[in-house]
């Protein structure tokens, strides 16, 4: 008999019914270091993002692993009819844009719900599709390492790779033909922390919690990709770029 959260009935059930083969036909997902993530309780997984894909190829390894995929997503579309409901209903974690005081709030709050409901989450560092033109990970927010560090919850960092192959960057044209288009998911071990805890609101310590993780992810990447990303991580600020649809920062 399975024990695990998937084994649970909750609303992810008939979406796993509609969402599972779609993305089968489309990837076929070879997941490495599954078991680094935790079979139970609270951890905030934290994937490099590089196409509108992504979520679905990322909510798909997760549920392999036994874990319902949790997302950040924007507190607006809790206010959305059916889809504010359906958030809710699977537990999504919503946020908002906010001033200091009311982000470290916030942040204290989701911390201590998803250890209280021994829930993961997933949050993708970056904030939004990296910018990077090879499409390594760019420069990371703080809102992944801040929601681990606030509540002492394993940051799980993970990296993936093929799913340009099916929807490129910026592009809204799913490719259907040839199906099945590998794509290789590979999960690390949690990021140290243990000289951070209890920083959350430190500057210097989200920073350099962050860079540990971005520098996690590359890692990863690089062992999938089996070559090396640039020595300097891309930073949109230093190109002219905006940072836009960004969920953390």
């Amino acid at each position: 008999m399975e024990h695990s959260e998937r084994s649970r009935p909750s609303l992810f059930w008939p979406l796993a019914v509609l969402i599972i083969p779609f993305v089968s036909y489309l990837a076929r997902i070879r997941i490495t270091g599954g078991e680094k993530l935790p079979r139970e309780g609270a951890y905030v997984l934290a994937p490099n993002h590089y196409t509108e894909l992504d979520p679905l190829i990322v909510a798909v390894a997760v549920w392999r692993m036994k874990r319902l995929p949790r997302f950040m997503a924007k507190d607006s579309l809790f206010r959305v009819p059916v889809l504010g409901w359906i958030l809710r209903r699977t537990g999504m974690v919503p946020v908002a844009r906010t001033s200091s005081a009311s982000t470290a709030k916030q942040t204290m709050g989701q911390s201590r719900e998803l250890v209280e409901n021994g829930r993961g989450v997933i949050v993708y560092p970056e904030g939004t599709l990296t910018r990077d033109p090879a499409l390594w990970p760019m420069r990371g927010k703080t809102g992944a390492v801040r929601l681990a560090l606030t509540g002492d919850i394993p940051l799980i960092p993970m990296a993936q790779w093929g799913t340009q192959h099916i929807m490129g960057r910026y592009q809204k044209k799913i490719s259907l033909w040839p199906p099945r288009k590998p794509v290789q998911v590979v999960v690390g071990d949690p990021v140290d922390l243990s000289d951070l805890r209890g920083r959350a609101g430190d500057q210097a310590a989200l920073t350099e919690a962050t860079r540990r993780l971005m520098d996690a992810i590359t890692a990863l990447l690089e062992q999938i990709r089996d070559e090396k990303a640039p020595s300097e991580r891309w930073n949109p600020s230093d190109h002219g770029q905006r940072e836009t649809g960004r969920l953390d920062s």
